[in-house]
């Protein structure tokens, strides 16, 4: 049992990251679902729609519950909001190309396509905020 207890405590931001990614995932895809099937919005417009949503929602769990951000002025929750917004548009891009290159080259099912695309996002996003947004400052040592 100790054991599993040092398992979890080691690996629990990935575990928190899993779930909340998952429930990014599924709002995202939720409104692409919408936006596509239901409202018949071109799909391109409705990945776009459906990646803003997603990111507000993981913008906000990731900082507060996977990578227990806490910042002490306006000013670094601003750089750091930046750059949450912009690793996500670098993977956007990826995002849009998945589905331009499934929906649009390969004529595949949107839905799946979506489902292919958004593990490839969610890895890459995982990467990303954890090298680069919400990356912890080592503290500097003087000589």
């Amino acid at each position: 049992m100790k054991r599993l207890i040092k398992l979890f405590d080691h690996y629990k931001d990935v575990i928190a990251y899993l779930f909340f990614g998952g429930m990014t995932t599924l709002v995202n895809m939720v409104v692409f679902f919408i936006t596509n099937d239901l409202w018949h919005w071109n799909y391109q417009v409705g990945n776009a729609m459906a990646w803003f949503l997603s990111v507000l929602f993981a913008y906000l769990t990731n900082r507060v519950w996977v990578f227990h951000s806490h910042f002490t002025t306006f000013r670094a929750l601003e750089q750091e909001t930046v750059k949450f917004f912009g690793a996500r548009a670098a993977t956007l891009v990826i995002d849009a190309g998945i589905m331009w290159i499934g929906i649009s080259l390969l004529q595949q099912n949107a839905m799946l396509t979506k489902l292919v695309d958004q593990v490839v996002v969610v890895v890459a996003n995982y990467f990303l905020s954890k090298w680069f947004v919400f990356r912890k400052a080592k503290a500097m040592v003087k000589d």
